[in-house]
């Protein structure tokens, strides 16, 4: 039964026997088999009895009917309806028409309404020219939806500013500019049709970095490989080795995600908690999942232990050395330490990044493959390993992959790159999956503007990476993920306020009810019970009778 969920963007006005393309993806499935329940005390058992819940239609991929047409209109500010205090004025140079608009204030009260006329449904490119001696932050509304908030210049010039592969739909609208924090000067917007939707690729090789890596990693690779650009697999990041966020999507929405997506820190005093989420992962694989495991790493410090650099007072850069330290053993590191070769600094992430590989050895040994995402959010100064630019981070990058490769045959990992930057951008020899966070402005968006995100990140790591979105705070839309050609591999919702409730029970605050539904249950989406058909594992404890074979 061929199950896949074939999806031709550029073909789907052309199909189209109504104003709307819709791709309905599979044949009729049956609501997902449910793995995990409340009833038992350990919520990563195999399950023995099952909860019911309510089950939903196939939704079908559905967007309007795009017409591509090329086009262009100028919208001159000072023609606008200008709000709140905004004014005309002609005394800055190299203005285009009869003026600009200024005055707005930096309370974000005043803003310029253009009514623009868009010919045809499809993505344009919106350009703003402005000038502002301050950044100032942009809100950008269209109707009573935003779309976006973007950072001026601040170099006092008039500069084009553009908002790349906005989806626009047929007729008379409302485009709504709100400086928030400062003053700036508007000349104009600018509307052309957008060209750069179709140089997104979605030809990933499907080949591990490791060319040792083991069989059930290559395996996942090269579904995640095939699947690029059909699917997107669902994903929720679990808290405290339980399974609560994950059992909360299946009651709400008949699915589970195939990624379960966690987070690990070296032991210290809570080793039950790290064994409890090792365990956790492990179970997710034999049942047929995908585990995700971010380091989010307390630094090595005697005094100040914490992953944000405002928690701890470890300078990275002082860890920094010339020495080949990937494949020594522990006795020869300590004697470089010793002997004062390497630092104190050195030494401790040294010790971390072998107790680590402790952990992930641990499921190594049991036959589990690991999406595995160390140095979360590496560019800026968010945590202490990119606090200190980029050289340090690219340095412990480096020592990370190799050690584990090479001093700990570690095998069983998928590697992703979560950079966010083009400037912390790591060897490509060194990474399967590139990956981005993404918290948006307007949670309840529910993706609109992701297309930005993907088209950047594509850009710099290569059309040859796989890429996913490692955390976001709201589940992306199915439909407006392919509209807008930006089909991300994988998503992972946080956890805590993002999906549950003080109560435990489903929120609605970054998610209605309803979205999360339809994205569960989209044409565009693969769930576990799907992705365990397409992988011929029907039943729990398939991957652990595999793995047993395969041994």
């Amino acid at each position: 039964m061929d199950i896949r969920k074939p999806i031709a963007l550029a073909a789907a006005a052309a199909a189209a026997l109504s104003s709307f393309a819709a791709c309905n993806k599979k044949n009729k499935m049956t609501a997902s088999v449910p793995i995990i329940v409340e009833s038992v005390s350990d919520p990563t058992t195999a399950v023995t009895t099952t909860v019911p819940v309510e089950t939903y239609p196939d939704y079908p991929v559905t967007f309007p009917e795009i017409e591509k047409k090329e086009s262009g209109n100028l919208y001159e500010a000072e023609n606008g309806e200008l709000k709140g205090g905004a004014k005309a004025a002609t005394d800055m140079p190299d203005f285009s028409g009869d003026g600009y608009v200024t005055g707005f204030g930096s309370e974000g009260k005043a803003s310029v309404v253009f009514e623009i006329d868009v010919p045809t449904n499809q993505h344009y490119d919106l350009s703003f020219n402005i000038s502002s001696g301050k950044a100032a932050d942009c809100r950008i509304t269209l109707g009573d939806k935003q779309l976006t908030v973007f950072r001026s210049a601040d170099n006092g010039k008039f500069t084009y500013i553009t908002l790349y592969g906005v989806f626009l739909t047929k007729g008379r609208q409302k485009l709504e500019i709100t400086p928030l924090n400062g003053d700036i000067c508007l000349d104009y917007l600018k509307i052309e049709n957008n060209t750069s939707l179709s140089d997104i690729s979605y030809d990933a090789k499907g080949d591990t970095v490791n060319k040792n890596a083991g069989e059930s990693a290559k395996e996942i690779m090269s579904f995640l490989s095939e699947n690029y650009g059909k699917y997107m697999l669902t994903g929720q990041y679990a808290y405290g080795g339980n399974n609560s966020e994950l059992d909360l999507i299946y009651r709400t929405t008949g699915k589970y995600p195939v990624v379960r997506c966690s987070t690990l820190d070296v032991p210290d005093e809570s080793f039950d908690d790290s064994f409890r989420e090792i365990d956790a992962s492990a179970e997710w694989y034999f049942n047929g999942g995908i585990p995700f495991i971010s380091w989010y790493w307390k630094a090595p410090s005697d005094t100040k232990s914490g992953m944000r650099t405002e928690d701890t007072d470890f300078d990275i850069s002082k860890a920094v050395t010339n020495e080949e330290l990937a494949e020594l053993t522990e006795e020869e590191i300590r004697e470089l330490y010793s002997k004062g070769i390497i630092s104190r600094e050195c030494y401790g992430i040294i010790l971390d990044i072998d107790n680590m590989a402790g952990q992930l050895t641990s499921l190594k040994n049991r036959g589990v493959p690991v999406l595995w995402r160390p140095l979360p959010e590496g560019s800026g100064s968010w945590y202490w390993w990119g606090a200190q630019g980029d050289k340090p981070y690219k340095w412990l990058w480096k020592l990370i992959y190799e050690r584990f490769t090479k001093y700990f045959d570690l095998d069983n990992l998928i590697w992703v790159w979560n950079g966010q930057s083009e400037g912390s951008l790591v060897d490509k020899r060194t990474f399967d999956i590139a990956s981005v966070d993404l918290y948006i402005n307007d949670e309840k968006d529910y993706g609109n503007r992701y297309y930005d995100a993907f088209a950047a990140v594509q850009k710099f790591v290569g059309t040859d990476k796989i890429i996913a979105i490692s955390e976001c705070g709201s589940v992306p839309d199915m439909d407006a993920a392919f509209r807008d050609n930006a089909v991300w591999s994988f998503f992972g919702v946080w956890y805590g306020k993002y999906i549950q409730d003080d109560k435990g029970e489903y929120s609605e605050e970054y998610t209605n009810t309803e979205a999360l539904i339809r994205a569960y249950n989209s044409d565009g989406a693969i769930t576990l019970d799907e992705y365990r058909k397409l992988r011929g594992l029907d039943e729990p404890g398939t991957a652990d009778k595999k793995e047993d074979a395969d041994e």
